[in-house]
């Protein structure tokens, strides 16, 4: 999509430092969206993004600063997710945890959309990945709670379920989309990630939806909002 002006709110970017996030906020300011990124690491932040975003320096773990960081903005991306498997980086402090404080602090704010960045299998406990400190479950948790949450009138909500990340420019492959945690494996590019979550802006057959994605055969995408329209409703 060609139009810049197509969302006219300001928007939270929640782990915006991370490799997916970093393209959240590159596909947002390719639309002429303004920009808030909110990151635990003021530096890094200043040195990805310069003057081109409004910066918010806090902890997910810390809900003055959530709550600091969602005020006046339209809409949040959270593109969250942990490092480690204990400490404030675990799954359950950040991909869990961390999301529903955001989700909190969101709707108390006032926030009308909600992206969020999920996983391929989120329903599934015995899921390999759920060795690992049972993230996959953490994420499940906190899908569940925005979908609760930010199921108000007026609010809505987009999920996003990738397969696993890698690098590359967006739009460069076709897509495969579905409901039901059905896709079981495959990989996705980072920045048709973002790209999805950012067209949940404005795209309204994308509301309130979960959609798992991974690539398909690589050919050049004019756009990827028709993927939302392939979602039962």
């Amino acid at each position: 999509m060609g139009d810049r002006s197509v969302y006219s709110g300001r928007v939270l970017v929640a782990g915006a430092t991370g490799r997916t996030g970093q393209w959240v906020v590159k596909r947002l300011l390719h639309y002429g969206v303004a920009v808030r990124v909110f990151s635990r690491e003021g530096d890094k932040a200043v040195r990805l993004f310069g003057e081109s975003v409004e910066i918010v320096v806090g902890k997910i773990q810390e809900s003055e600063d959530v709550a600091r960081a969602v005020k006046g903005c339209d809409a949040v991306i959270s593109a969250l997710g942990s490092s480690s498997y204990s400490g404030d980086s675990s799954p359950a402090s950040v991909d869990r945890d961390g999301v529903k404080r955001l989700v909190d602090e969101a709707a108390k704010a006032g926030v009308k959309h909600f992206g969020l960045v999920s996983s391929l299998g989120v329903t599934r406990w015995y899921h390999p990945l759920n060795l690992f400190a049972g993230v996959l479950l953490k994420k499940w948790e906190a899908e569940e709670h925005l979908r609760k949450v930010f199921s108000l009138p007026g609010c809505s909500w987009t999920i996003v379920r990738p397969g696993g990340l890698k690098d590359g420019e967006p739009l460069r492959h076709k897509l495969h989309v579905d409901t039901g945690d059905r896709l079981w494996s495959g990989w996705i590019n980072r920045s048709d990630v973002a790209e999805l979550l950012v067209l949940s802006l404005w795209v309204e057959h994308a509301k309130n939806k979960t959609v798992e994605v991974v690539n398909g055969i690589e050919q050049e995408q004019s756009g990827l909002a028709q993927y939302f329209d392939q979602l039962p409703d």
